[in-house]
């Protein structure tokens, strides 16, 4: 009942509607969003993550997964995801139909054809990876927002990435493809952004959460000095 409570607050101040929540008996502290617009959210946090942060840090986290509904970031990366297959795709029809025959009608050559196929493919995957990587950086930002304590995300996401690593989750293991909707990868912890990484870094999330709430803090103090009119 209290996660629901919490879950209630936060998409109101998030002003979407209430999305529905999940709770997935895994003892990795994780959490994820699903749902192509706020009228189809959902929410999903492990029993590992309830039990391992304090209600203050369990915000942070669910106002993190609420600002991915509220930006339709399940939405940007299913489209994403189909542009790259789609790339993928012809790149291999390339080869099949184009690498083969009179060189005078394929004007790349069969070498040429071979690199489209491995490279364009490759770079479809890297474009992907990078929008999953900003998207995190946003919903940071907006969850942050939507908490209205930035330092409650970013002591979440270090005591997150303190046992992602040392914590299996075996139903992520089976299925690697949905490692990029976690809050932090449930597969491995990574010390640095990487082309191939669909996380950022989880040093680098802290430090600009850090700043923000340095900016916070910051305007409220400056605020009384400046009288009514700025």
């Amino acid at each position: 009942p209290d996660l629901f409570g919490l879950v209630r607050e936060l998409a109101r101040r998030a002003q979407i509607p209430m999305p529905k929540v999940y709770i997935v008996q895994n003892d990795q502290p994780n959490a994820f969003a699903t749902g192509r617009d706020p009228q189809h959210g959902a929410v999903a946090v492990t029993t590992g993550i309830m039990q391992r942060l304090s209600r203050e840090e369990l915000a942070g986290v669910l106002a993190h997964e609420l600002a991915h509904i509220k930006n339709r970031d399940t939405l940007t990366m299913t489209v994403t995801a189909t542009i790259a297959g789609a790339i993928s795709m012809l790149a291999n029809f390339a080869l099949f139909f184009g690498g083969t025959g009179d060189s005078r009608n394929n004007p790349l050559g069969l070498i040429g054809t071979i690199a489209l196929v491995i490279l364009a493919p490759m770079a479809a995957m890297l474009v992907q990876m990078a929008i999953s990587r900003s998207r995190e950086y946003e919903a940071d930002r907006v969850g942050a927002e939507i908490a209205g304590q930035p330092l409650w995300l970013a002591r979440a996401l270090e005591n997150i990435q303190s046992s992602a690593g040392r914590i299996a989750n075996p139903e992520a293991e089976r299925n690697p493809a949905t490692a990029h909707m976690f809050i932090i990868n449930p597969l491995a912890g990574h010390g640095m952004d990487s082309l191939f990484s669909t996380h950022p870094s989880t040093a680098n999330r802290v430090a600009k959460l850090q700043a923000m709430a340095q900016g916070m803090y910051g305007a409220a103090q400056e605020a009384p000095r400046r009288g009514p009119w700025g």
